[in-house]
């Protein structure tokens, strides 16, 4: 078993030492960045894709905090120890580290290919990104649904679960009282 915590860069500045060593190496740096909640195949496909463009990729993970700002309150359902400990995992994946302020890893590491999703960045920003890092190249969705998209299929067959067993339960409540009624 690989001892994933050297992978795993909790102070975004250590990065730089690592940055620094790898370009002496002469190794091209990818970086993508995200919340990567409930690790998925499209996860895995994304960063097995943005390797591609490198000899090695850093994975800018987003703290719970920042999660629950975008996705709302109920989220993260993984937390940021263990969405960084399972990139690790990710054959692809070279280094895990915490996102801090926006820009601010990006600005650190000045990746030679930055990995976005098409919605990650509009135009204008990557214009902008692209006189700090080498390249931007934008990847489409790897999976056919996403965390949020597998996370509300959950409540919805929860929900009918409930739903069913409650109509069920209800029906025959009414029924032993009618039944309770007539015999009065």
């Amino acid at each position: 078993m690989t001892d994933c915590n050297s992978h795993i860069i909790l102070q975004a500045q250590d990065i730089v030492a690592i940055v620094k060593k790898l370009r002496q190496e002469n190794k091209r740096i990818v970086l993508t960045q995200g919340s990567f909640d409930l690790v998925h195949i499209g996860h895995a496909r994304y960063c097995d894709r943005a390797r591609d463009y490198g000899d090695a990729l850093i994975v800018g993970v987003d703290s719970d905090e920042k999660v629950r700002q975008r996705k709302g309150p109920n989220r993260p359902i993984v937390p940021e120890d263990e969405r960084m400990e399972m990139l690790t995992h990710l054959r692809s994946v070279d280094y895990v580290v915490m996102k801090e302020a926006k820009f601010n890893l990006i600005k650190l590491i000045k990746p030679d290919v930055l990995i976005a999703t098409a919605k990650t960045y509009d135009e204008e920003t990557i214009k902008k990104l692209e006189k700090i890092c080498g390249k931007v190249v934008v990847l489409e969705p790897m999976a056919t649904t996403s965390t949020t998209a597998k996370i509300r299929l959950m409540q919805m067959n929860t929900a009918r679960k409930l739903q069913d067993r409650m109509r069920t339960k209800l029906i025959k409540s009414i029924e032993e009282v009618l039944e309770e009624l007539k015999t009065s």
